[in-house]
C-alpha cells in the first residue's frame, strides 16, 4: 500500500509562508476534486478552506508528500461531506441539480481532463456510492494510481480497481455518446430560439425520444417541481411556459462545467441557466438551474 504522504518522524516544521505556497500550488486540484465529489462550488470551496485549517495546524515536517496529503484529506472530508449532502437532499423540493461552475473564468477546473465535469457526468455520480464516486474521480478525471487511491481511501488495490470498474460500467451504461462541443452549443442555441418563440415542431425535432426537462428552484414559485419526459410532453410544457416565461429576458451565453450554456438574465437579475445535454440522437436532457442560492453563487457569469 501506498503511503499518503506523511512521515511517522517528524523531521521539523516548515514556515507559514512556505506551506501558503504549496498549498497555493495545490489548491485548483483540491477545488476539483472536491467539486467533482459534491457537485457544488460553495460547499467545494467550504471543504478546501477546511484543509487549508487541517494544513496549517497539522505537523507539516512529518509529511514526506504534500500533494499526496492534500489529496487523501480533501477527498476523506469529500466522502463525509457527501454522505451529509445526501441527507440535506432529501428535504430539498423538487429536483436537485449540480452548482454551475465558470469554466471561463476557472479554466484550470478542466484543464487536466475535462472527465467527470459536465452536468450529466455530475448527476450520473449521484448514484454512485462515495467511495465509488471518490474512486472515479481520482482515476478518471486525474489519472491517479490505482495503488494511491487505495491508499487515499484506506482500502486495498484489487478493491479499488473493482469500484473503478463498477462507477464506469454505471456511468456509461445510462450515458448514450455525447454530441461535440460545437453540436451541444448548436442544439442550445437552436433550442433557446425555439423555446423563446414557442415553435413546438421546432422543439420536437431537436429532441431525443426519451428527453428528460428538469428544473432546479428548490421550491421558487413556478418552476416545476417534477421533471418532464418524453418528446411530445416536452415540447408542449416549453411551449405552454413560453408565453410568459421569455418576457423581459435577456439571453447570453458562458462556459459552465465544460460546456456552453445559456444564462438568463431578468430584470439585471441572474434568473437561470440552461445548458442541454445532448447525443447523436439529439437533445437528452434540457437542465434548469434557478435555485436563486446556486445562481448568485455563480452571478459573475457573462
Amino acid at each position: 500500500m501506498v503511503n499518503s504522504g506523511v512521515n511517522h518522524e517528524p523531521v521539523g516544521t516548515d514556515d507559514l509562508e512556505e506551506a501558503a505556497a504549496v498549498f497555493t500550488s495545490l489548491r485548483p486540484r483540491l477545488f476539483g476534486i472536491a467539486y467533482r465529489m459534491l457537485g457544488s462550488a460553495t460547499e467545494a470551496e467550504d471543504l478546501v478552506q477546511e484543509v487549508w485549517l487541517r494544513w496549517q495546524t497539522c505537523d507539516r515536517g512529518a509529511v514526506i508528500d504534500p500533494a499526496a496529503f492534500l489529496a487523501t484529506t480533501t477527498t476523506r472530508l469529500a466522502i463525509n461531506a457527501l454522505q451529509s449532502a445526501r441527507v440535506r437532499r432529501e428535504t430539498y423540493i423538487g429536483p436537485w441539480l449540480p452548482e454551475p461552475v465558470d469554466t471561463s473564468a476557472d479554466p484550470y477546473l478542466g484543464a487536466e481532463r475535462g472527465e467527470a465535469l459536465e452536468f450529466a457526468a455530475l448527476l450520473l455520480m449521484e448514484k454512485l456510492t462515495p467511495n465509488e464516486r471518490a474512486a472515479y474521480v481520482l482515476r478518471e478525471a486525474f489519472d491517479y494510481p490505482y495503488a494511491q487511491i487505495a491508499d487515499i481511501l484506506q482500502s486495498t488495490e484489487p478493491a479499488v480497481r473493482q469500484l473503478v470498474s463498477r462507477a464506469r460500467k454505471h456511468m456509461t451504461g445510462e450515458r448514450r455518446t455525447p454530441a461535440s462541443a460545437a453540436a451541444q452549443r448548436h442544439l442550445l442555441t437552436t433550442f433557446i430560439t425555439a423555446a423563446r418563440s414557442g415553435d413546438m415542431t421546432a422543439l420536437e425535432r431537436l429532441l431525443a425520444a426519451n428527453v428528460t426537462n428538469i428544473g432546479d428552484g428548490n421550491g421558487r414559485v413556478r418552476v416545476s417541481r417534477r421533471p418532464v419526459v418524453g418528446v411530445v410532453r416536452v415540447a408542449k410544457f416549453l411551449t405552454a411556459i413560453s408565453t410568459w416565461f421569455w418576457d423581459g429576458v435577456e439571453v447570453r451565453w458562458a462556459s459552465t462545467n465544460g460546456q456552453t450554456s445559456a444564462v438568463l438574465w431578468r430584470d439585471g437579475t441572474l434568473d437561470a441557466i440552461v445548458t442541454v445535454s445532448a447525443s447523436t440522437d439529439g437533445i437528452n436532457q434540457v437542465l434548469w438551474v434557478m435555485n436563486p442560492e446556486k445562481t448568485a453563487a455563480v452571478s459573475g457569469l457573462a
